[in-house]
């Protein structure tokens, strides 16, 4: 009997999540303690398979993630299906598994329900290949629209926009944390010292040095394997610091960062993908960081406009108003940032792209260029490469020729739009 395969995709919703979604599925990006594909393989028991998101990002694979995959390599095997913008309640995950397990046999297909809207499916081996038969234009069918049989509603959350990734990390952190993170036992070392009455979780290999001060009054704190936390520095809950990242010192609090970090300064609500640096002074608030950016000594970015009005971001399509009050930066994979860079409330810069000098930016950063202020110019991908490939290095990360591709392809379609806009 064939086991049951997990996949995420991106649907419409989630494929325009940018500036992430031109480098990367949205199953890879962190919500919370876990990226949405962490979280499936947490709930449902499986591996996940891959992810169905856009063309362009067919061959994307990261050591420690799923592959993009076409619907075409989908395997003959029972199948779970969830939208990458889906994040169901841990207290689902029986009932999440005991659906896999009821409709791994026959021809029945089960859609799965977050408030009410189809968000998944379940079915056995047929379902895949009815996947692609119905494919058009490279999307997978949206479960609205899918001939099930039977609805499974579950308690949960479905994301909408890029900005939400943001705004609700803090307290899905907390949920993350309470449910999933170890019980381990650690006695703080000497000079180290915790108030509040809130979880605090340290796993094997952590090194705090003294002057450390952990704050778990407003939520819970995990500090997961091989972080290092130098003195000077006060964490405050809920926060999950990520397997290899090292605090250097400064206040942090609400903040999810993934693996292999190097953090210091004040840095609050945000989240931090992973392999980034911002190891100088410089504040960040309620931002999101993908993977492979620096960020220069005393860059800072606002989060609070001057009128304390709901901040407008422009992700490629003209200004959106988001509703919400504080709300920092959007950086892409392989963002570099000059020293001293002032970033306006709401800025999105695209992947790839390198600012440097005095100029404030404008609130948009087209992907793939490099200049100071407005005054930019298109990014050789040669140049691009060659630095993106050097960084990966230092941390001991190898540059694939089919990672590579993907990242052609991104600008490609980048140069392509910058030209129609000229």
């Amino acid at each position: 009997m064939s086991q049951p395969i997990a996949l995420l995709y991106d649907d419409a919703h989630a494929r325009g999540w940018q500036p992430f979604a031109l480098t990367r599925p949205a199953g890879e990006l962190r919500y919370g303690a876990f990226t949405a594909r962490e979280r499936l393989e947490r709930l449902s028991g499986m591996r996940v398979a891959g992810h169905l998101a856009a063309a362009h990002l067919e061959g994307f694979q990261e050591p420690d993630g799923a592959p993009a995959i076409a619907c075409t390599a989908i395997p003959a095997q029972p199948l779970l299906l969830l939208s990458s913008r889906a994040i169901i309640d841990w207290s689902e995950r029986h009932a999440l598994r005991k659906a896999v397990e009821d409709h791994a046999h026959g021809d029945a297909v089960a859609r799965l329900l977050v408030g009410g809207e189809p968000c998944g499916l379940v079915g056995s081996a047929s379902l895949a290949l009815e996947i692609c038969e119905r494919l058009t234009d490279a999307a997978v069918p949206e479960p609205a629209a899918w001939d099930a049989v039977h609805d499974i509603e579950m308690r949960g959350v479905l994301l909408g926009h890029v900005w939400d990734l943001v705004a609700g990390s803090p307290e899905q952190t907390a949920r993350d944390i309470e449910a999933e993170a170890p019980r381990t036992a650690s006695r703080l070392p000497d000079g180290v010292h915790a108030i509040g009455d809130g979880l605090l979780v340290i796993e094997d290999g952590t090194r705090i040095e003294p002057g450390v001060v952990f704050d778990r009054g407003h939520g819970p704190i995990w500090l997961r394997r091989g972080v290092t936390v130098r003195a000077f520095s006060r964490v405050a809950g809920p926060t999950v610091i990520g397997d290899g990242t090292v605090i250097i010192g400064g206040l942090y609090e609400a903040v999810s960062i993934g693996p292999v970090c190097r953090m210091h300064g004040e840095i609050e609500e945000t989240v931090v993908l992973g392999w980034s640096n911002k190891a100088h002074d410089g504040f960040l608030g309620h931002a999101y960081l993908g993977r492979w950016v620096n960020l220069g000594a005393l860059t800072t970015n606002s989060d609070l406009k001057n009128n304390y009005g709901p901040v407008r971001v422009d992700l490629g399509a003209g200004e959106l108003d988001t509703g919400i009050v504080k709300l920092g930066c959007f950086l892409g994979d392989h963002v570099k940032l000059g020293i001293g860079m002032m970033l306006n409330t709401g800025t999105v810069i695209g992947a790839g792209s390198m600012i440097y000098g005095s100029a404030m930016p404008p609130k948009r950063v087209p992907p793939f260029v490099w200049g100071t202020g407005d005054d930019w110019m298109s990014y050789r991908f040669d140049k691009f490469v060659d630095t993106a490939r050097t960084v990966m290095a230092r941390r001991d990360v190898e540059l694939d020729a089919a990672n590579e591709e993907v990242l052609r392809r991104a600008w490609q379609e980048s140069m392509r739009r910058l030209e129609a806009t000229a």
